[in-house]
């Protein structure tokens, strides 16, 4: 993508939406037969239509597209709705969450739970209706930035069938820095010390049946979740206001975060901290950083991540189309 063409599209102008509503996607249907979906988060203050036309143009070092790479999926590009951002003086701009300057992100992130309760909802509602179509085993969940963090919120709070996989550009996980302390055993509130999660009729983990089925609840796979990390990711889902969810499914979706050393606006520091974070809890990471990429992506990071979602979605197996007999 040249200069002249990011300037272009920077110049289209945000729409004039109903505050804290969502808007219908852009949508780019597959090139072939509907196999695959990939749900992709434009970061604050942009929206689908400035966000995607560049994302699509751009080339890996392979001479490939997200298009011609994956021919079969159809692409969702939602568009955050337009509420106040505290940072910019309460004026109204497209972000999927309110928050503190990210310099000083251990600050008032209670501003971030409100946003993040009707992201999350959003998206899992558009994973839903791309998992009944294709299956869940072939839905990506890809964001840049802020999109990216909201990608990680919802990856968090879901707890249906395991998708595909999470692609994160430039972001960073809300509450990152609480969320490693406790899955580490560290400190909490007086509060919390008193009565951390309540009695077990609060557990989001429990359920109706005994211990052992109480145990395989908890991971879906029979072993034992650490009580470290079951408080870490309770408290995180209390913080965004879904503490109905239940269970760990994100641990059996991979992700992948690409970063750049010299990101001026979400530092690699914090980068490096969401990676930790995530890994604390037995999220399955991998994250590359690359040299001298500043906020945004690169033909590199493009070529990773098609390489990497090509390792996680499973082959294409496009069903015969029906010739009608004559007669």
């Amino acid at each position: 993508m040249s200069v002249s063409q990011r300037e272009s599209n920077d110049a289209i102008h945000p729409p004039l939406t109903t505050p804290d509503v969502f808007t219908d996607p852009t949508v780019f249907e597959p090139k072939l037969q509907h196999c695959q979906t990939f749900i992709i988060l434009h970061g604050r203050g942009s929206f689908a239509a400035r966000f995607a036309p560049t994302l699509l143009a751009t080339t890996t070092t392979e001479n490939e597209t997200i298009q011609s790479a994956f021919p079969h999926a159809r692409l969702i590009f939602p568009t955050a709705s337009r509420n106040r951002a505290t940072i910019y003086k309460r004026s109204y701009t497209h972000q999927w969450f309110d928050n503190w300057h990210l310099n000083e992100h251990t600050k008032r992130q209670e501003l971030m739970g409100k946003g993040l309760n009707k992201s999350c909802k959003y998206i899992h509602k558009l994973l839903s209706q791309e998992i009944e179509l294709v299956g869940a085993e072939n839905v990506v969940l890809w964001g840049l930035s802020q999109g990216c963090a909201t990608c990680l919120a919802s990856l968090l709070a879901w707890d249906s069938k395991p998708f595909a996989a999470v692609v994160g550009m430039c972001g960073y996980l809300p509450f990152a820095d609480v969320v490693q302390d406790m899955a580490s055993g560290g400190s909490c509130t007086e509060e919390e010390e008193e009565n951390p999660f309540g009695s077990d009729d609060d557990d989001v983990f429990a359920n109706s049946g005994d211990e052992g089925d109480r145990t395989s609840a908890e991971l879906g796979n029979g072993q034992k979740v650490d009580g470290n990390v079951r408080d870490a990711i309770e408290y995180f889902r209390e913080e965004i206001g879904m503490t109905e969810k239940r269970g760990m499914v994100y641990q059996e979706v991979p992700i992948y975060l690409g970063h750049g050393s010299e990101d001026k606006q979400v530092g690699i520091d914090f980068g490096r901290d969401t990676k930790e974070a995530l890994m604390s809890i037995g999220a399955g990471v991998e994250m590359v950083e690359y040299p001298g990429l500043g906020h945004w992506y690169s033909a590199d990071m493009l070529t990773d991540i098609f390489s990497f979602l090509r390792k996680k979605l499973p082959a294409v197996a496009e069903k015969p189309m029906l010739i009608p007999v004559l007669e």
